[in-house]
């Protein structure tokens, strides 16, 4: 399936991280999507293949976790069949099960607006970082998993915009492959 129709998809999934055994749970509410070689804000543009982007070449289903600026873990989620770079950046998400352990994650005595909006908020409270690279994000078991939890986001509730701080990228930057899930975070 398409990466940028599977971003939206992602909207009220749920990321479950078990982390050196703490359990922390949260609903997706941002994402956006990076549409491989034909996209000049991905990783992967024009095939591009590095040490980093490499996991991207994989098949679909495993995580991809960059250090930005040299401070932010960012997690995406790889999309495409084996070979094509498709993948989803995780940009917000609402705690449902250790929050106190995000909160903690962190560095905050108590949620605040937006808390967990931006990817490498989001990132750095369910406890990922480039370390998670390559981990299978299905099945049963293992540090990160993403399910459905048959929460439906009405096609309503999404609101599509450009993607953040891809400037560079030219008339790619300004595609609408941003997806928020309108009144959460």
């Amino acid at each position: 399936e398409d990466v940028v129709g599977l971003a939206r998809e992602l909207l009220g999934k749920v990321i479950r991280t078990e982390i050196g055994g703490v359990v922390t749970t949260a609903l997706i509410t941002e994402t956006e999507a990076y549409r491989g070689p034909e996209d000049r804000a991905s990783h992967a543009w024009n095939n591009r293949r590095t040490a980093r982007t490499e996991v991207m070449f994989a098949q679909g289903g495993v995580a991809y976790v960059y250090l930005c600026y040299g401070i932010h873990h960012l997690f995406n989620v790889v999309t495409g069949p084996k070979d094509l770079p498709h993948a989803i950046l995780m940009r917000g998400v609402e705690a449902l099960e250790g929050e106190d352990v995000m909160l903690r994650r962190r560095g905050l005595q108590r949620p605040r607006k937006g808390w967990l909006t931006g990817p490498g908020s989001a990132a750095k409270a369910l406890g990922l970082h480039t370390g998670h690279t390559g981990s299978t994000l299905y099945g049963a078991k293992g540090d990160i998993i993403i399910r459905d939890a048959g929460i439906a986001v009405a096609e309503q509730d999404i609101l599509a915009a450009p993607r953040v701080g891809v400037d560079y990228a030219g008339a790619d930057a300004m595609l609408p492959w941003r997806f928020i899930w309108k009144g959460t975070a």
